[in-house]
């Protein structure tokens, strides 16, 4: 058995909703998409294996029929995923039509290159036929060609909408805001990650402002599920090369995909062919290729055969042969089909092995997009799955290494990583401002209060079973007034906080910097991040918005706390769900208020496993690298600094003092007092 990695688990409530239809052959997601079809710019955020395909069906069918659209227009990233817009009868299940598309539009299946099937676009938008499918390429060469007036009256649809930028190198992006500006098409855009970009946006905010937004949350999805449970998220570090190493962390009697890592990456060894043969002979013993699929046959020291699906060899006769035994549509519920899948770039975003239980891969991923479509890979539903599984297996910084500063910044963004992926996957919060004996919160239907029912007396935690939503109530806390701030709150929190974890000096002092105290991260930090983002929102918004995104960060860590202390006879951690990590934590607290939520550390959770994970010469040396490039405080950390000591002097009529035992207090007196002494060296200059 493989070596226990440090991990947060995520329990689901297995009702088995989300597979479940409406009399219109309608699962929950796409139920609620349909509700918002008369939207003219459509937004879905939903989980891989949602049915976001169908959810587009249907709502393409009712814009043909009801609402005046000539065509729609189909856009994938990849000829492969073009298949997931096949014909559907989707009136055997209770719908008013069923879904067709001519083999002469679905473009994904036609030869020749993407610039060459312009033409084949050009005659769709001039014939009677209504529906179209191509790449986001062939999309981009047309409009290219015929211009954004050219699509007027019909309906886009961007799949996988993470793809497109607002960069102005990204030309879809560039199109997609020219198609905005002239406003005479409608445009549905679906995406499985829930990041808009990592390093650009996806639209500039006047433009993603014009569209409506359907989220259906991956907790939502997994705990509709008929079979599977639990989802477990960790990281292991390890020293010397991984192909030494990967037993520690795969089982062979799991079903598995393994992405090794990138040839440029600190992790891989230069030669990914050799790589596979290691990880191969750390299986078993090679017998046999399967003539018919390609699978190498493996017999392990138990002496079971494992059939081995290898995508990094780059020779064409092999690696189609094994993609196509791979695609099989006869072999989609044939469990016993493949063991184990090796893959370098494939076997991502549209790879559909319902049967995967372990997503293991090796080496740091710099794209959040990359590692959420990694995990969609191990999050689909099949019979006899309870449980599955994300490994990150990274490698430690190492000081012999010329290049050890660009390998802690690996490890930091590792990290930053796994937060967000929780972040991700746990429940959605709602939260509400709380008064002594006051009823701002006041009982909600369909949620549940625990065992005692709502107390007005206390802040209560409620939890809604069916949607996996926690309403938790907050002293203190502000709520946002605006329709834009409502927004936020409700829909963009993980975008925050994707700004906040990813921001080095803010993730390095949170971790490493004992000296650093909460608030400068928690109010100073995310405060700047929220200025930064949302200019337009008053300074009361603004507040909202960051505590709203703190909390949502804090719970979610504390809750992580709450199980990962809460030991068994065994000294084994226990069973728990993050909702009742969440309830134990909110008991534990005499009085939960803004001001304890910003008084604690996001990160401390984080270095404790951490801890337990690498070794601790190694540890020491990540906390040297750090201290080394410590700095002290900016004038515009300075400034923040202030504009809290005017709030604190507003609550308690006194300015911040600098021998204060608070050391929050004192850090706001050291942020006026650095102003007021930069201001005396300016007037002596």
């Amino acid at each position: 058995m493989p070596d226990s990695v440090p991990s947060i688990s995520v329990n689901y409530a297995n009702k088995g909703s989300a597979v479940k239809s409406n009399e219109l052959g309608m699962r929950p997601m796409q139920e609620r998409a349909y509700l918002r079809r008369g939207e003219q710019y459509l937004l879905i955020k939903s989980p891989p294996a949602s049915g976001k395909s169908r959810a587009l069906m249907f709502i393409a069918l009712d814009k043909l029929r009801n609402q005046g659209i000539k065509q729609v227009i189909i856009c994938v990233p990849e000829k492969s995923i073009g298949s997931s817009f096949h014909d559907e009868l989707l009136s055997e299940h209770g719908f008013w039509e069923d879904w067709k598309v001519n083999p002469q539009w679905n473009l994904c299946n036609a030869p020749g290159t993407d610039s060459g099937k312009v033409d084949s676009i050009g005659n769709f938008l001039e014939s009677e036929d209504e529906v179209l499918v191509c790449t986001h390429a062939s999309f981009r060469f047309a409009v290219d060609r015929f211009g954004v007036a050219a699509f007027d009256g019909r309906m886009i649809a961007i799949d996988e909408f993470h793809h497109v930028s607002a960069n102005p190198d990204n030309k879809l992006g560039a199109h997609l805001a020219e198609f905005i500006t002239r406003d005479k098409c409608h445009i549905v855009a679906m995406t499985g990650s829930y990041f808009r970009g990592d390093a650009e946006a996806v639209l500039h905010p006047e433009d993603e402002a014009r569209f409506q937004t359907v989220t259906y949350t991956y907790y939502e999805q997994l705990s509709g599920y008929e079979h599977l449970k639990q989802l477990d998220l960790g990281y292991f570090f390890y020293t010397g090369s991984y192909t030494d190493k990967v037993m520690k962390v795969l089982d062979p009697n799991e079903k598995t995909i393994i992405h090794i890592p990138n040839v440029n990456s600190r992790e891989s060894t230069k030669d990914k062919i050799r790589e596979v043969e290691h990880i191969i002979d750390e299986l078993g013993r090679w017998e046999a290729t399967d003539d018919q699929t390609g699978f190498y046959l493996v017999t392990t020291q138990e002496g079971k055969t494992l059939r081995v699906a290898d995508l990094v060899d780059d020779d064409p006769s092999k690696r189609e042969k094994v993609a196509a035994a791979l695609k099989d549509a006869s072999q989609k519920f044939n469990r016993d089909h493949v063991d184990i899948i090796i893959a370098l770039g494939m076997a991502k975003e549209g790879f559909d092995w319902i049967w995967c239980e372990h997503a293991l891969t090796i080496g740091y991923r710099s794209s959040l997009t990359e590692i959420v479509q990694i995990i969609g890979r191990a999050t689909r539903d099949a019979p006899g799955k309870t449980k599955t599984r994300f490994t990150n297996l990274i490698a430690e910084p190492d000081a012999s290494e010329d290049q050890v500063t660009h390998a802690v910044n690996d490890t930091l963004k590792a990290i930053a990583a796994s937060l967000l992926m929780e972040q991700v996957l746990a429940p959605r919060f709602d939260f509400r401002p709380k008064s002594p004996g006051g009823l701002e919160g006041h009982v909600m239907e369909d949620f549940d209060y625990g065992v005692n029912g709502y107390d007005p007396d206390k802040c209560n935690v409620g939890v809604n079973h069916e949607t996996g939503t926690i309403q938790m109530e907050i002293k203190g806390l502000v709520m946002p007034k605006s329709a834009a701030a409502k927004q936020i709150c409700k829909e963009d929190l993980n975008e925050l906080i994707t700004s906040f974890v990813q921001d080095r000096q803010t993730l390095e002092r949170g971790l490493f910097d004992e000296e650093t105290v909460p608030e400068e991260l928690t109010q100073v930090k995310m405060g700047k991040i929220v200025q930064e983002r949302f200019p337009d929102l008053d300074e009361e918004d603004q507040e909202a918005v960051r505590q709203h995104a703190i909390a949502a960060l804090n719970f979610i860590q504390q809750a992580k706390k709450a199980v990962n202390d809460d030991t068994g006879s065994d000294d084994e951690p226990l069973n728990l769900s993050l909702i009742e990590g969440v309830r134990r934590f909110a008991m534990d607290v005499k009085d939960m208020d803004i001001d304890l939520i910003d008084r604690i550390n996001p990160f401390e959770e984080a270095y404790s496993i951490l801890s337990k994970t690498m070794s601790e010469e190694r540890l020491k040396q990540v906390a040297e690298v750090i201290a080394g490039r410590k700095i002290s405080l900016s004038a515009e950390e300075a400034r923040e600094l202030v504009k809290r000591a005017l709030k604190f002097k507003a609550e308690k009529n006194r300015l911040p003092s600098l021998t204060a035992a608070d050391p929050w207090e004192k850090r706001m007196a050291e942020g006026v007092a650095y102003l007021q002494r930069k201001v005396k060296e300016e007037q002596n200059a």
